[in-house]
């Protein structure tokens, strides 16, 4: 369930020295502590520290204040998304703002409590979350002069996010619509989806399409020996793989999907020698000669595959592979800073993201053995003291409440990928045709997940420079509307 977790692209603080606007230097690395509230309905049970960064380097008096939270992960080595490495520096240096990173509660060393018990655990919500930036942005005196008198109304803030934490974003301005001024949303997950077989519609559709033939062919033979109950068959093929000992064939149908999950890792600079682009040259390059686009064909796909997976998988832990074996520590490990933890019981309770395979009738890439319930089932095997059988997540409750795809607020500026696998849980879906406005645009790139947020991705990609560009443009235009409470 979590290889395919939707993070950023990590990017730490640059080499180059910055330098604060009364030229003193800046240290972006410097880690700063907010007294959060542990809960937003029960202001009584006091405060946890909150942690986060912050460049000041292009400030001036009547600039924006720029805030994100990079999400799901343990923001320190994130500091780069300070600077103008990133869409939130570039709008810093051309608004003269300030950027900030905060980090999400139960995620890395911001933790309301000393464990990740399903109790505690209690108090990660979408709803916490979104609070969470309100409190900050609403009551942290900030560490640069002049930092205390730059709350919203004193200043423009601008809400940026990516992926989940561009979902965030758009639900913080529906949520909370009187707090941010404008706000960025790069492959924001706006929807929440409890069968998301979307997320492998884009990599099937621009992966090469005789790779793409070829393990469709290997899917679709282990689905016909799954179907008419050939065990000795899925065994042959395990152990081509070298995973004749990985006894569930769900595991063994999830393993393969490892090869897939290399595509969210791809960025508009990253070349030929990408792991998934390996993965497709050692099933379709023979002699020298590469396939055609109907693929080699089912024999050599899987003997070529199971080469890769030997060669190139095989030495990382085999039993990652199972979810049957609950005693493991991965599902019993309630200490703090376990990332895939706290993304779980998200995804378990409010908006599911389940990579399963896709209705009969459509091209797969992924078994058919693959349901909701194989994820859901580890929800069990993670928290089996808040559910006793797999959950279904609310994403129907949670699209309401936070408006998903219809979501309509003025000053959001929404930037996607083409070849995002996460693309179909975004304004830029299938078939959604939600029409982009001045009031809240919706661009589009050739890119990759959350590719516009890095400024370099623009110097080598023209699409996702034109979506900087006009990002740019708007949030020029936005806050030069913006006033100051009387």
């Amino acid at each position: 369930m979590l290889r395919g977790m939707q993070s950023l692209p990590k990017l730490s603080a640059p080499q180059r020295s910055i330098i604060s606007p009364n030229g003193t230097a800046l240290d972006i690395t410097t880690v700063y502590h907010f007294d959060q509230l542990i809960d937003h309905d029960n202001p009584g049970l006091g405060t946890f520290k909150q942690r986060y960064w912050m460049n000041w380097e292009c400030y001036k008096p009547g600039g924006p204040i720029i805030l994100m939270t990079p999400g799901e992960v343990d923001a320190d080595g994130y500091e780069g998304y300070t600077t103008n490495d990133t869409i939130n520096g570039l709008i810093a240096q051309q608004q003269n703002g300030a950027a900030i990173l905060i980090e999400h509660r139960f995620f890395g060393y911001s933790n309301p409590y000393d464990n990740l018990t399903p109790k505690s655990l209690a108090l990660l919500t979408i709803q916490q979350a979104i609070d969470d930036l309100v409190y900050f942005a609403t009551t942290a005196d900030l560490p640069m002069p002049g930092g205390d008198a730059v709350k919203p109304g004193q200043a423009p803030w601008i809400l940026i996010g990516g992926s989940y934490s561009g979902g965030l974003t758009s639900w913080t301005m529906v949520n909370k619509p009187k707090i941010f001024w404008a706000a960025y949303a790069s492959s924001a997950v706006v929807e929440a989806i409890t069968d998301f077989y979307g997320y492998f519609t884009p990599i099937r559709e621009y992966m090469p399409q005789n790779c793409s033939s070829d393990v469709q062919a290997v899917v679709a033979y282990l689905d016909e020996m799954f179907t008419v109950n050939d065990t000795a068959g899925i065994q042959t093929l395990k152990e081509t793989f070298g995973l004749g000992d990985v006894v569930h064939v769900d595991d063994f149908a999830s393993a393969l999907l490892y090869t897939l999950y290399e595509w969210q890792s791809l960025q508009p600079d990253v070349g030929p020698g990408a792991m998934f682009f390996q993965f497709c040259d050692a099933l379709e390059v023979k002699n020298g000669v590469s396939a055609g686009p109907e693929g080699w064909g089912l024999e050599h796909a899987i003997y070529s595959w199971g080469n890769f997976w030997n060669t190139t998988y095989y030495n990382s832990a085999r039993t990652c592979l199972g979810t049957y074996n609950t005693s493991q520590s991965y599902w019993t490990d309630v200490t703090v800073n376990n990332p895939t933890r706290s993304w779980f019981w998200i995804v378990c309770n409010q908006v599911g993201w389940y990579q399963v395979s896709p209705p009969e009738g459509q091209p797969a890439i992924v078994s058919r053995i693959l349901q909701p319930i194989y994820e859901e089932r580890q929800c069990v095997n993670m928290f089996p003291q808040a559910f006793a059988y797999p959950p279904h997540p609310t994403t129907t409750q949670t699209d309401t409440m936070y408006a998903g795809w219809n979501v309509n607020v003025p000053r959001l500026f929404f930037a996607n990928g083409l070849r995002d696998p996460w693309r179909e849980a975004t304004v830029s879906a299938d078939g959604l045709n939600k029409p982009s406005d001045p009031n809240m645009p919706i661009y589009e790139s050739d890119g990759f997940h959350c590719s516009d947020l890095i400024t370099e991705n623009g110097y080598v990609d023209p699409t996702v420079a034109a979506v900087q560009e006009a990002a740019l443009m708007y949030m020029h235009e936005w806050l030069a509307e913006w006033k100051p409470n009387a």
